[in-house]
């Protein structure tokens, strides 16, 4: 008897190479970020140590950050003061982006030409002026303009959140547009209205492909949140400048700003990797 051609041929593998029992060990491994994070800050941690420990002719003053002293303690309390406001600034920024992101980007997709036109003047527009300028602009300009004065802490968000939105929009409008016609079509099918469409079909969709970007933008909100303290602010990085000022030990007091930002960077990106695997396991 001839054994069937489909019989004689060997079980197919699961995805990438997964047998169909279950994903390899090695596989999950590579999906966790806590090794690469430990790998990191190990690798910070030895670059310190071996900075100090060598033979160059400066004077490493670690005592003051030192917690088993007075000074110490008031100068590590000073500077982790500026870690909620910088969080807060952060934060404040990128919730009014995201929302002028997604109007400019539905704006953009607009059948009206004149929607379009001015989607697009923003876009070019404040994507042209950096950031340091137009926070400037805000804070010393705004007021003779309009006679609305803005103390640092509006100042920083109006500015930072009108910047990344001209980015946060190009990447809605590039998510918005990767889903298929036929969902919309769908939509429009069962008698939904062009809003329950956008809501309930369009934008569920949409948001889990452009949940990297989004993850990235608020990365690049975090760390330019520093050009602030040029307005006074009394956020990370205007608090190390002051220290500075009275401890003089500059090499000391910018390397803990940047292991500051570095914990805030790194924590960031990990609740944003989460968030995604989360967001993938969601039946859609």
């Amino acid at each position: 008897m001839t054994v069937p051609r489909a019989a004689r041929r060997p079980p197919r593998p699961g995805i990438c190479g997964e047998d169909r029992a279950g994903p390899r060990p090695a596989a999950d491994a590579l999906r966790r970020p806590a090794p690469r994070v430990a790998l990191l800050f190990a690798l910070a941690a030895l670059l310190v140590l071996s900075g100090c420990a060598s033979s160059s002719n400066y004077n490493w003053g670690w005592y003051i950050f030192d917690p088993t002293l007075p000074k110490g303690q008031s100068n590590l309390a000073f500077m982790l003061a500026g870690l909620g406001l910088t969080l807060q600034l952060s934060i404040s920024a990128i919730a009014l982006s995201v929302l002028l992101g997604v109007l400019l980007a539905v704006a953009a997709m607009s059948p009206l030409r004149v929607l379009r036109w001015s989607s697009r003047g923003y876009v070019e527009c404040f994507r042209a002026v950096p950031l340091l300028v137009l926070l400037l602009w805000v804070y010393y300009g705004l007021p003779v303009v309009s006679g609305l004065q803005l103390d640092a802490f509006l100042a920083g968000v109006l500015s930072l959140a009108l910047s990344d939105a001209a980015f946060e929009a190009e990447v809605f409008r590039a998510g918005l547009q990767s889903v298929a016609k036929g969902q919309r079509e769908a939509a429009e099918t069962l008698g939904l209205s062009r809003w329950q469409t956008f809501r309930f079909v369009i934008f569920p969709q949409a948001i889990r492909t452009i949940l990297p970007a989004l993850g990235n933008q608020f990365v690049y909100v975090l760390k330019m949140s520093s050009l602030v303290s040029v307005i006074g602010l009394q956020e990370l990085t205007r608090r190390a400048n002051e220290l500075n000022v009275t401890e003089y030990r500059p090499l000391e007091i910018y390397t803990l700003l940047v292991l500051e930002y570095l914990l805030l960077i790194l924590l960031t990106s990990w609740l944003v990797r989460r968030l995604e695997r989360r967001m993938s396991k969601t039946p859609g």
